[in-house]
């Protein structure tokens, strides 16, 4: 549908003067923003703003409906921006990055091989076809690079019919949920070009510390969640190469997914572009909220955002580090770049009883577990039992994440209660 009319203006709403203030309960301390972080004040006003309008998208001609309309594509132009699509990619909304890798998976081509790493989130290990190939967790991130090369050159080297060359998609995370560590990307992504290879980033842990730009990185797709973006109303994104997915059948079968339906069965034409993959309602908040957010965030001074996010992490792993009965996880080596995430273990204590005495006693928010990271999770496990030479260490972690609402205050609370737990 082509909007051609201005709806009336919005009813007024106060804004705050700081968009990137996040929502929170006094007194509680949450540190776990790689699950799930607070809605940004920018998130919440939107979707205030837009309630009292809202209605179907795409389906309507009254005044309401064109206004929701309007919103929904302004909103996958600014999300489109904000990730640096290309003039050629689609920007699809999903519920979230797992979501949008499914969806990937499904629009893969015929024959299509998956390279992805050990320490890949669930969501960029299990959605893959079979056959995909897994590299071993690197230890560093040029081994990452080189196992990568070693690993297309074979999957490229020609076989008994000649030098047929299907098509091959490396998949690999923008930084780890489980320790923070930042992944080379770019020098990935060039890497996949030589061998005439795509990539796909998960860019759900990285987007919102740091920015993500598919033209810059020359990546082909990548995945975001809204709600680890400050913008917890149920959307996600897939921003990437359009041919493979319009010539995918949909991930939903279902009105607005079509061109045209006839009176037989499969008498179906399919839309192209991202509205072949979002039949059904849309989730207009979802979208809204998300594009609020990364219009704020352009606006905002991230450099500095950065340098101060930076200097609450190393505040943290310089308290974790001296408490002896707590050892960090860790893939890559102590100075690897990292956004703003820390996973640990308190010697002695299972994990689950020392996130549950934190809530209940400090009223602290961390998570504990394997953190849908289980291959990875298991291993750095028992790294750090061999580099700590510790044998009382618990089964599974603890993670301690941070942001925009984050303080110093937040940090010492959490090592403070660390301490007492000896």
């Amino acid at each position: 549908m082509t909007v051609t009319l201005v709806p009336p203006p919005a009813p007024h709403v106060a804004r705050t003067a700081r968009p990137l203030d996040v929502l929170g309960v006094p007194g509680q301390v949450n540190l776990d923003y790689a699950a799930t972080a607070p809605c940004a004040r920018a998130a919440a006003d939107a979707v205030a703003e837009l309630l009292p309008w809202y209605a179907s998208v795409h389906r309507g001609a009254g005044a309401l409906s064109r206004r929701c309309t309007l919103a929904y594509e302004r909103a996958r132009q600014t999300v489109g921006d904000f990730l640096g699509a290309r003039a050629d990619d689609h920007v699809v909304f999903t519920r979230n990055t797992t979501d949008a890798l499914n969806l990937l998976a499904r629009a893969l081509p015929a024959g299509t091989t998956v390279v992805t790493f050990g320490g890949e989130h669930h969501a960029n290990l299990l959605p893959w076809p079979r056959g995909s190939v897994r590299l071993p967790v690197p230890r560093e991130p040029a081994e990452a690079v080189r196992a990568l090369a070693a690993a297309l050159a074979e999957l490229r080297r020609p076989g008994p019919g000649g030098d047929h060359r299907p098509p091959v998609l490396v998949a690999v995370t923008g930084a780890s949920n489980v320790t923070g560590e930042r992944w080379p990307v770019a020098e990935l992504a060039r890497v996949a070009r030589r061998y005439g290879a795509r990539i796909a980033v998960d860019a759900a842990q990285l987007a919102p510390h740091a920015p993500v730009d598919a033209a810059a990185l020359d990546v082909d797709y990548l995945a975001v969640s809204g709600h680890k973006l400050y913008a917890p109303f149920g959307a996600g994104v897939l921003v990437g190469r359009g041919d493979w997915l319009d010539a995918a059948p949909p991930y939903l079968a279902g009105g607005g997914a079509t061109s045209h339906v006839g009176a037989a069965t499969h008498d179906v034409r399919w839309a192209t572009g991202p509205a072949r993959h979002e039949a059904g309602t849309p989730n207009l908040l979802g979208a809204v909220a998300l594009a609020a957010v990364c219009a704020a965030l352009v606006e905002a001074d991230r450099a500095a955002l950065h340098k101060a996010e930076q200097a609450l992490l190393a505040r943290l792993r310089r308290g974790v580090a001296a408490l002896p009965h707590v050892v960090e996880l860790r893939t890559f080596g102590p100075e690897a770049p990292r956004v703003g995430i820390v996973s640990f273990v308190v010697a002695g204590r299972d994990s689950a009883d020392v996130a549950a005495e934190l809530a209940g006693t400090h009223d602290i928010g961390v998570r504990d577990g394997l953190f849908c990271a289980h291959p990875l999770a298991r291993r750095l496990l028992d790294e750090a039992a061999a580099r700590s030479g510790r044998r009382d260490l618990p089964p599974t972690a603890l993670r301690a994440s941070i942001g925009l609402g984050s303080t110093a205050e937040h940090v010492d609370r959490l090592l403070a209660a660390l301490a007492a737990l000896a």
